[in-house]
């Protein structure tokens, strides 16, 4: 779906940003960059600011028009910080990607056009686009860097992707962590766990089977009165399973986080 998505930059006077721009889509997962008319490119300057991403450039497609830079695509997305005289479909960011990925999902292509950094898109090359892209940036200081506008509107169409794809965000995996760091073992999860430490304590040659004496209803009452969660019980799991590797002579993994 994200190959379907163009990133077209019109008259672009510095090359930083053009690789500013290929960073930016690598980043997000997007490679189709179309320049129109650059004013400099190649140029060493565009791949030392791709930092890596020089696959994007040695791709890109460079073209003389805009209507060149559009064939193809059933919607164009015009990114604009000015009010025009005319009214047109005005979308934010997300509500951009949105409309990308619904384009995509139906078999279209979409073009996300991006302007000269001292003036932007010309009301002409704006009535190109069937939709107008605004970023809400602070009022006062509205003005972004081209690089950092491409960054804005590929994140939010990275976003959406994810989602359409059904796979969890960070934030979503953070919540699931959370949810699992709140929520209490059940007395059943309880007495797997006390079956596998004294398991593991008679393996090490803490607890003697034969004179246990009163160790395993001191833990008891020990971890009872904890509160232990099912991510704390997943972590002392995990450290039962590797002991016993270890005293096993067998070999065990570290933890990454």
């Amino acid at each position: 779906m994200l190959g379907n998505i163009r990133v077209v930059l019109v008259n672009t006077s510095h090359p930083g940003n053009i690789g500013g721009a290929a960073r930016a889509m690598k980043n997000m997962g997007l490679s189709k960059l179309v320049l129109v008319d650059p004013m400099d490119f190649p140029s060493s300057d565009a791949i030392a600011r791709a930092s890596g991403a020089t696959d994007i450039l040695d791709a890109a497609q460079v073209v003389g028009t805009l209507e060149e830079a559009l064939v193809g695509c059933t919607v164009a997305l015009g990114t604009s910080a000015r009010d025009r005289r005319i009214p047109w479909p005005l979308v934010d960011p997300r509500e951009c990607a949105s409309l990308c990925l619904d384009q995509v999902a139906a078999g279209g292509e979409v073009a996300l056009v991006f302007g000269r950094e001292y003036a932007g898109l010309t009301n002409e090359e704006l009535q190109r686009c069937q939709y107008h892209v605004h970023i809400p940036s602070d009022p006062e200081f509205a003005s972004l860097n081209l690089a950092a506008a491409v960054q804005v509107l590929v994140y939010e169409v990275r976003m959406a992707w994810l989602a359409a794809q059904g796979q969890p965000t960070k934030m979503e995996k953070l919540e699931t962590t959370a949810i699992l760091d709140t929520k209490p073992v059940t007395s059943e999860e309880l007495e797997l766990y006390y079956g596998h430490l004294e398991q593991t304590l008679v393996e090490i040659g803490f607890l003697d089977p034969e004179k246990p004496r009163h160790l395993m209803p001191r833990l008891r009452r020990l971890y009872g009165r904890s509160g232990i969660t099912k991510l704390e019980m997943n972590i002392l799991r995990g450290i039962l399973t590797e002991t016993q590797k270890a005293a096993r002579g067998e070999p065990h993994k570290r933890r990454k986080d």
